[in-house]
C-alpha cells in the first residue's frame, strides 16, 4: 500500500480530515472535531498511527468546494479506496450508487444488496456506520423507513445539513390559512 498523509480543509460542517496515498486517491475523510474516529479507523483498517500532513490535494479539494458551491455531483468522480469486509464493501459500494438528490431506507438497502430477511437491515445499518468516507460515500442519504434521520457517526446536524444541501428532504407541506385576511 502506498504511504498515507492526512490534509486539512474548511467546509460549510467544520474542518475535513482527508486521508489520501500518493495517488490521490481518498481512503477516509473525517471532520477534525472527530480526529479520534478517524484515527480509530486507520489503525483497524491499515494498522496506521502517524500520517505525514500535506496541503489538501488540489483534485480533491476542487470537488469538494464545488460540492459546497452546489454543484452537487462534483464528488462522483473522485477516486476511493476502502477496506473492509465483503459485506461493507458491498454496503460502500451500494451507497455510491444512490443518486444525489435522493434518499433510502436501510430495508430498501438491504433489499436491493438480496437480503430478504427484514433484520439484514441492522447488519446493513453497522456496515454503513463504519463508512470511512462521509459525504464522498454518501451514507447520509440512508434514512429510516418512516423518514426520520437515523444514526450518523458525524452527527444527526450534519446528516440534516446534507440532505438539505442535496434539496434531498421531503418539503414540509404548511396546512393552508383557513382565517379570513383583512378585506377579503
Amino acid at each position: 500500500m502506498n504511504q498515507l498523509s492526512l490534509s486539512q480543509l474548511g467546509s460549510p460542517l467544520g474542518d475535513l480530515l482527508l486521508v489520501t496515498d500518493e495517488q490521490q486517491v481518498l481512503h477516509a475523510l473525517g471532520f477534525a472535531d472527530q480526529r479520534w474516529h478517524l484515527r480509530r479507523g486507520l489503525r483497524e483498517r491499515y494498522g496506521v498511527d502517524a500520517l505525514r500532513e500535506i496541503p489538501p490535494p488540489e483534485p480533491i479539494a476542487r470537488a469538494l468546494g464545488r460540492y459546497f458551491a452546489d454543484e452537487l455531483t462534483a464528488l462522483e468522480s473522485l477516486p476511493t479506496a476502502t477496506e473492509g469486509t465483503e459485506l461493507q464493501g458491498r454496503v460502500w459500494a451500494a451507497l455510491q450508487r444512490i443518486p444525489c438528490g435522493t434518499t433510502t431506507s436501510y430495508g430498501k438497502l438491504a433489499k436491493e444488496l438480496g437480503f430478504q430477511d427484514p433484520r439484514a437491515a441492522i447488519d446493513i445499518g453497522a456496515a454503513i456506520g463504519a463508512n470511512p468516507i462521509a459525504i464522498v460515500v454518501p451514507c447520509h442519504r440512508v434514512i429510516a423507513n418512516n423518514g426520520d434521520l437515523k444514526g450518523f457517526a458525524w452527527g444527526l446536524p450534519r446528516k440534516q445539513w446534507l440532505l438539505e444541501h442535496e434539496k434531498a428532504l421531503p418539503t414540509k407541506r404548511v396546512a393552508p390559512r383557513t382565517e379570513m385576511l383583512p378585506g377579503f
